[in-house]
């Protein structure tokens, strides 16, 4: 049960739950290991060097196809404040594949910043366009930027991904300011960012993602492979 985790604070509600979650004892041994960003993630999920994840939605195309993906996801109904295209010369950000091909998808040139750094010069009032909000303003349907899929272990990935989404998650205020710390920015603004991401891939979400796959191919982007 080899578990990858993105080190972004859009899952600090699932790093809390999953603390509490019952796990083998070398689950969360592995959690603690394999810590990166998406598209380094996309390729330990695709080499199989990780069993499962939540990895960025492009990669998880074959796993849906596959009935190897969760109902759980990284989605934004919206702004997503961390998902940004800074006016600036066209440059992809190298640790998400499903925000660029987003922006391409969107017709959007730019610099594409995400993550924590993302949030962090947007709450600095930098200039950019929200991809989240861009594409609920042109489909009014949320974005999946992530899901969880797996290569093996499906009921216990399927039982721990609907737990999740059930399951209200509070984040206690030490875990906050020490993540407020990690981060350098305030806990009321890692609050605040929170409430714009949601957790459950609905069949609303469902349709979002088979438009996104459609323009890709469409617009012949590629998506993650191992070869």
């Amino acid at each position: 049960m080899r578990f990858g985790k993105i080190e972004y604070l859009n899952l600090l509600p699932f790093d809390v739950f999953i603390k509490k979650y019952p796990t083998p004892s070398y689950f969360k041994i592995f959690l603690g290991l394999r810590k990166s960003y998406p598209a380094r993630l996309n390729k330990d999920f695709l080499y199989r060097r990780i069993d499962a994840g939540f990895i960025s939605s492009i990669a998880g195309y074959e796993s849906a196809r596959q009935k190897k993906a969760t109902n759980a996801g990284i989605v934004a109904k919206g702004a997503v404040w961390s998902v940004l295209a800074l006016p600036r010369a066209q440059k992809d950000d190298y640790q998400s594949a499903s925000s660029n091909a987003l922006a391409k998808v969107l017709g959007v040139r730019g610099e594409i910043l995400i993550g924590d750094r993302a949030l962090h010069y947007n709450l600095g009032g930098g200039e950019s366009i929200d991809l989240g909000k861009l594409w609920w303003d042109k489909h009014h349907l949320g974005f999946s930027f992530g899901r969880l899929c797996f290569n093996k272990d499906s009921a216990f990935y399927k039982q721990l991904a609907q737990r999740f989404i059930r399951v209200p998650v509070k984040i206690p205020h030490y875990i906050l300011q020490e993540r407020s710390r990690q981060s350098n920015i305030a806990a009321a603004d890692i609050l605040a960012y929170l409430k714009h991401i949601h957790y459950r891939i609905g069949k609303k979400e469902s349709i979002a993602l088979s438009r996104f796959y459609t323009q890709m191919r469409l617009k012949g982007i590629k998506k993650p492979t191992r070869f």
